[in-house]
């Protein structure tokens, strides 16, 4: 119950729908103990002394390998990041409605850490695949680790953020919302034909025109800087014909489901432990991992 609701509403359905009467409090303690636990099991991940759960048994099926950050209200430091990672293979994409699909199963991972710890973190469960297909958006520390470590990976920038830098650049540009829209709809359509060395070209051409313009000149090096960093994870035309995902929607809907509908309430403030702990038992309980948490729990007994 606790890592799906907050701690008094377990104790008020406890009573109510079983006639256990146990306080919010202990539930919080129960709660963070075995979510204290999980975290002490990553380790045996960490040090190669448990195997880690697949999403696939297939060597060649593509395992998409996500990551990004969401911020949650602590005591000691405000707003921190919390990261999350998200695995998931191409068989469990459903279609639910052309075009749009649903991933029916994942693996999910989290931490307030650093991006060192969280990588050691998150490493074992990427490992054992071989076709490995990583989206992200274009944080450099996220590239810079699957260069080092993956580079023979497929590497796709969300194509989300890559026209959302172009939207950006546009509203200085272009006032008039039609001729906007019209001018990014042509834009898409030349990155999803690979076209992205043209859409560079053009974005140079007008460079004299905000040389009197700071807000413009610097929205327009953004996106020039951003999509030359990245020439080689934006052939989007060549990706969508391999069948893979362009869009690291997968990630924004997990920050939802795994990270704020239970730690981004109204008037939460968590302890970074805390909040770690209750997110390590919703992540394993998202990944379809309970039973961990259950034999946690019959170790103890």
């Amino acid at each position: 119950m606790s890592q799906d609701c907050v701690f008094e509403e377990g104790e008020n359905l406890l009573e109510n729908f079983l006639g256990i009467s146990l306080s919010g409090k202990q539930i919080q303690r129960i709660s963070e103990y075995y979510g204290a636990q999980l975290e002490a099991s990553e380790k045996d991940y960490q040090e190669e002394k448990q195997a880690v759960p697949l999403v696939s048994d297939e060597r060649e099926e593509p395992v998409y390998i996500t990551t990004d950050g969401s911020m949650v209200c602590t005591r000691e430091e405000d707003w921190k990041e919390m990261k999350l990672g998200r695995i998931y293979s191409e068989s469990s994409r459903v279609c639910v409605q052309d075009p749009r699909t649903e991933v029916m199963e994942s693996l999910y991972v989290c931490t307030f850490g650093n991006n060192k710890e969280f990588i050691r973190k998150f490493e074992p469960y990427i490992e054992p695949y071989k076709h490995k297909v990583f989206i992200a958006d274009g944080a450099k520390w996220i590239w810079n680790w699957v260069e080092d470590f993956y580079s023979d990976s497929v590497q796709i920038l969300d194509f989300y953020h890559a026209v959302e830098k172009l939207g950006t650049y546009a509203c200085f540009v272009y006032k008039d919302e039609k001729e906007r829209r019209q001018w990014l709809e042509v834009q898409k359509q030349r990155l999803k034909a690979d076209g992205v060395e043209n859409v560079l070209e053009e974005l140079k051409e007008t460079a004299s025109k905000t040389i009197d313009k700071p807000e413009s000149a610097k929205a327009l090096n953004d996106v020039i800087r951003y999509y030359e960093n990245n020439v080689e994870r934006m052939k989007y035309g060549s990706f969508l014909k391999k069948g893979y995902l362009i869009r690291s929607g997968a990630i924004e809907a997990a920050h939802l489901k795994v990270i704020q509908q239970r730690l981004k309430l109204s008037g939460q403030r968590w302890s970074i432990n805390g909040a770690q702990r209750i997110a390590n038992l919703r992540a394993y309980r998202k990944s379809n991992r309970w039973r961990n948490v259950v034999e946690q729990i019959k170790m103890a007994a």
